[in-house]
């Protein structure tokens, strides 16, 4: 599985406007809930927030990673939200986040939640936040986002 997989073109959202996590999280939320019907936006909501109330996720290098457990669903579903000012997310290293990547999880899905965790920290260690975040269309972040870890060296 690589991340093109869990983040389909239709849940990924270039230029998110607003300045608060909050509204960032309530729009990823809404798309990822156009794009899965079967999912309800309010138990993602409550499920996100209660994860967010636990500990931020917010990783650094402009990366945040919200998540939470759906119960039950099978698999991983995922929203990709950008934001070429940044916005304060509360990460570790006090900078703004760019690159917010929503993951709705079924309560079976935590070994595969640790992978889709790791291939997105693979972004920040081969420097491809900047390119996702400076990217023009939809289509160019989901063919980023496709590519192996090992590909992303030579990007």
């Amino acid at each position: 599985m690589n991340l093109g997989d869990v983040f389909p073109p239709q849940s990924i959202r270039l230029n998110l406007v607003c300045q608060a996590k909050t509204d960032a999280l309530n729009e990823l939320i809404s798309t990822l809930a156009e794009v899965h019907p079967e999912l309800d936006r309010n138990t993602i909501l409550a499920a996100v927030q209660e994860r967010e109330d636990k500990m931020n996720t917010g990783i650094g290098s402009g990366v945040a990673a919200p998540r939470g457990y759906y119960p039950g669903i099978d698999g991983v579903f995922g929203a990709l939200g950008i934001s070429a000012q940044g916005l304060a997310y509360g990460a570790p290293d006090n900078k703004p986040v760019h690159c917010i990547f929503l993951l709705v999880l079924g309560e079976g899905s935590r070994e595969k939640h640790l992978r889709i965790l790791n291939r997105i920290m693979a972004l920040v260690d081969y420097d491809a936040i900047p390119l996702i975040r400076d990217a023009k269309s939809v289509e160019e972040i989901h063919r980023l986002l496709s590519r192996t870890a090992s590909s992303l060296g030579g990007i």
